[in-house]
């Protein structure tokens, strides 16, 4: 009896969750006369016409190569950085270190609005504004600090004495920290590589304070879909579709490692 009331519970919660989704989805199959107009469950006149919109115009099919390219960029830059810095923090103990990791997760802490303005200037200045690299270094900004946080905790649960045995083994630290030590904590750099995709892909203040029009990702496109006969809702709710899309597909592919970082990690 307890395990049906737990189930019918869950499923209820799912469901929950899904309609959002469920509407969405629903939404982007409509006419926007439909949407504005009729209230309806399902689409009563069924098009594809808002996605064909998306795909055909550049000015929209670009913002997902904008905002992917930068996310991959700043995924890559991230783990590349929180990786040493990991390892430094779970084996060494230096002056400040507690108050340089602190430092470090006030980073994370801060919104992004305040520093807009110091980047927008700065990239301004040395010819960066605009670019999708601009994007990408200023959410490692709030990123890095969160893969250190994250990577420190599964480093600190591997035991001191492997590092000793590969050095008396004769492995230089790069071979030994490729080979050897990263295929350990490796459920714990995909943790750390999914939240920083996440946080990177739905990150807006920066990204559109950032960019114009060579770069200008997806969320600053859906936010100008204003025109002269009124808000395209259908448009709107196709490109949100599309947006699930790419997170979908992070979770499907470190799936597995997520699982295993929620557990053993700090997350």
């Amino acid at each position: 009896m307890r395990n049906r009331s737990s189930a019918l519970v869950m499923t209820l919660y799912l469901l929950f969750l899904m309609v959002p989704i469920y509407w969405l989805v629903n939404m982007s199959l409509k006419t926007n006369a439909e949407i504005t107009g009729t209230f309806s469950l399902f689409p009563r006149e069924l098009t594809f016409r808002n996605y064909m919109v998306i795909l055909t115009d550049p000015s929209w099919y670009m913002g997902y190569v904008n905002s992917i390219i930068y996310v991959v960029l700043n995924t890559v830059i991230s783990i590349a950085v929180a990786l040493p810095a990991a390892y430094a923090f779970s084996r060494y103990s230096f002056m400040g270190d507690k108050h340089l990791f602190f430092w470090l997760l006030t980073n994370r802490m801060s919104p992004p609005a305040v520093f807009a303005l110091p980047f927008f200037q700065l990239y301004s200045s040395i010819g960066l504004f605009d670019t999708h690299i601009a994007v990408a270094l200023a959410h490692c900004l709030f990123n890095v600090p969160l893969a250190v946080w994250i990577l420190e905790g599964f480093m600190r649960g591997v035991p001191k004495e492997i590092d000793e045995t590969a050095y008396i083994d004769g492995y230089s630290f790069p071979r030994f920290f490729i080979r050897i030590f990263m295929p350990l904590v490796a459920s714990g750099i995909g943790v750390a590589a999914f939240f920083c995709f996440m946080f990177s892909w739905v990150e807006l203040l920066l990204s559109r304070t950032l960019t114009s029009v060579n770069a200008k990702p997806i969320a600053a496109t859906m936010t100008r879909t204003v025109s002269a006969s009124g808000m395209d809702w259908g448009v709107l709710a196709a490109a949100g579709v599309l947006t699930i899309i790419p997170g979908a597909l992070v979770i499907w592919f470190v799936r597995n490692y997520i699982a295993k970082g929620f557990a053993l990690g700090r997350v």
